[in-house]
């Protein structure tokens, strides 16, 4: 679903991502993983458009999609939710979901997404900027989810949240894997999150990937490694 072919992407002439490759199959979830500036960011700002490429390409199935602007990726498939949750402060919870319908038909709500995220039915008509993190960042899901996307990117989902909504998160995951034929990559640095979703773990470093398993067989010593400083 997902096919990421020797990517390399500078900070002018600084080059941050060094020819970077990995695939993901439909209903697979991948987790990267890695410390603080090792390129977990720009990977995934490359992936959906925010950062050009200076070689490589990007495709969902079919669609080569590395030249795209960001709005055509998300109309391909791609959806994104960046670091921070990035949601609309000033609009009701509704009005946020309703911002991720552009690439589709319906302008409605679909009622999985309230099946999915309950808390957000009930606080449909409060303001964004009133929720905890862990409400803002189920909202900024479901705000991807409503355009059907083939590929969902969350980027460091976890941050800033407290441990009892870091597994509510990881059991959304798992049931939207359940009902869609969607493909996750998460990028993430809390392991016992990684494990809880995860099909496949890969470790950047140095903006190169140094390192892969399956969950089944995941070094968890070996990847807490890498991620301490």
């Amino acid at each position: 679903m997902l096919q990421v072919d020797n990517l390399v992407v500078s900070y002018g002439q600084s080059e941050a991502l060094h020819g970077i490759s990995f695939s993901a199959a439909p209903k697979e979830t991948l987790a990267i993983m890695g410390r603080n500036g090792m390129g977990k960011t720009t990977l995934f700002k490359s992936l959906i458009g925010m950062l050009p490429t200076r070689s490589g390409t990007i495709s969902i199935g079919a669609d080569e999609i590395s030249r795209d602007e960001s709005f055509r990726r998300v109309a391909k498939g791609l959806a994104y939710v960046p670091q921070g949750r990035m949601i609309f402060s000033s609009l009701t919870v509704e009005e946020n979901i309703l911002t991720g319908l552009e690439t589709v038909s319906s302008k409605r709500v679909p009622e999985e997404i309230y099946a999915l995220f309950p808390v957000l039915f009930s606080m449909r008509r409060r303001k964004g900027g009133n929720l905890s993190g862990g409400q803002q960042q189920q909202l900024a899901i479901a705000r991807a989810l409503v355009s059907n996307p083939k590929v969902l990117l969350l980027d460091e989902p976890t941050e800033g949240i407290q441990p009892s909504i870091i597994k509510d998160i990881a059991r959304t995951l798992n049931e939207i894997r359940k009902m869609r034929d969607i493909t996750i990559i998460v990028s993430e640095q809390v392991l016992s999150f990684a494990l809880d979703v995860a099909d496949r773990l890969l470790v950047i470093e140095g903006g190169r990937l140094v390192h892969e398993s399956l969950r089944s067989n995941t070094d968890t010593a070996r990847i807490k490694e890498f991620l301490s400083v």
